[in-house]
């Protein structure tokens, strides 16, 4: 059989300068003994500056934190530790070229501490520094992508407010928990007033423009948290009042038409007014009556229909399921 050829030091120098990681070993009284040349390039320090030296020396602002009681543990309790790189990103001054050290950008960091033990029973301790930049910044794009998907999944492309998908699953949710809480909840089904004339006249890009600016006028009348505003379809929106009353959620309503009105958007094919207006129907869950979700929406539904027959650019409010009062 041939020999086996034994590492000598040069090659072992060639193997820790070729290491994609920092590598530094510190003795048993922390000064360095170890520096390979990635450490060098990223520190921005060359073996010959640190060797011998106390590695809290070369990196004094280290004093004290995680990295500091890690090497202390492996010297003195022979305990290997891992920083959290969610708890320590970038606990060494360590910068991926000039001008990222310049701009004081340093590199995200993954850090072991491991002890040794060499001839003559003498501890010492590895260092090992990786560069997880790369990871850090692809798990924060796919959060982004995440958080993105979920927003495109929620919210309406044209008007940027809820979808009918956001809308059914909030209705679900708030009207069992009017149920258990015994609480009212109300609902407006809310439509814009001949909006297929305003279509035909103006042309469906103007019209896209109209449904943003009605959607966010319509948005800003709300102020609560658990308010939700959706548009359920086509010129159509639908809102959900938690924990309201129908007196209040009328009130609100009323608020909706008139800010619309001011918005003043002609329009050249409505009859009997010369501007874009709205028409609303308003039901309420009473905490004595509670309703399943499909009839909540069909009382609604029923006092927006009331509320167009009755001339439109007004507010029906359905008071006892069948029985619609106008305003």
């Amino acid at each position: 059989m041939g020999s086996i050829d034994m590492i000598r030091p040069g090659m072992l120098e060639n193997v820790l300068g070729a290491l994609d990681l920092g590598a530094v070993v510190l003795d048993n009284a922390r000064r360095v003994v170890l520096w390979n040349r990635w450490m060098a390039l990223r520190s921005g320090c060359t073996e010959v500056e640190v060797l011998g030296r106390d590695f809290f020396a070369v990196f004094p602002e280290l004093h004290g934190k995680r990295l500091d009681r890690a090497v202390l543990q492996a010297l003195r309790d022979n305990f290997p530790a891992v920083l959290s790189q969610t708890l320590h990103k970038a606990p060494l001054p360590l910068f991926a070229d000039h001008e990222a050290r310049l701009g004081g950008l340093r590199i995200q960091q993954a850090v072991a501490v491991t002890p040794l033990d060499v001839e003559g029973g003498r501890r010492h301790c590895l260092i090992q520094v990786s560069d997880v930049s790369a990871a850090v910044q692809r798990e924060r794009l796919l959060r982004e992508q995440a958080l993105e998907l979920r927003s495109q999944t929620f919210s309406d492309g044209l008007t940027g407010i809820a979808n009918r998908r956001h809308f059914d699953q909030a209705i679900e949710k708030e009207q069992r928990r009017a149920k258990r809480s015994g609480v009212p909840l109300s609902m407006l089904m809310i439509d814009i007033d001949f909006f297929k004339a305003y279509n035909d006249h103006y042309g469906h890009q103007q019209g896209d423009d109209t449904l943003i600016r009605v959607a966010a006028a319509l948005a800003g009348r709300l102020k609560r948290p658990p308010d939700l505003i959706a548009r359920y379809g086509g010129e159509e929106f639908a809102v959900i009042l938690p924990d309201m009353d129908s007196a209040g959620a009328t009130g609100i309503a009323e608020t909706m038409r008139k800010c619309v009105a001011q918005l003043a958007i002609p329009h050249a094919g409505a009859q009997g007014a010369a501007q874009v207006t709205i028409s609303i129907g308003v039901a309420t869950q009473a905490p004595s009556n509670p309703l399943e979700v499909a009839e909540l929406i069909g009382a609604a539904d029923r006092a927006l229909y009331e509320a167009k027959r009755g001339g439109r650019n007004r507010v029906a409010v359905d008071q006892a399921w069948g029985q619609v009062r106008r305003t």
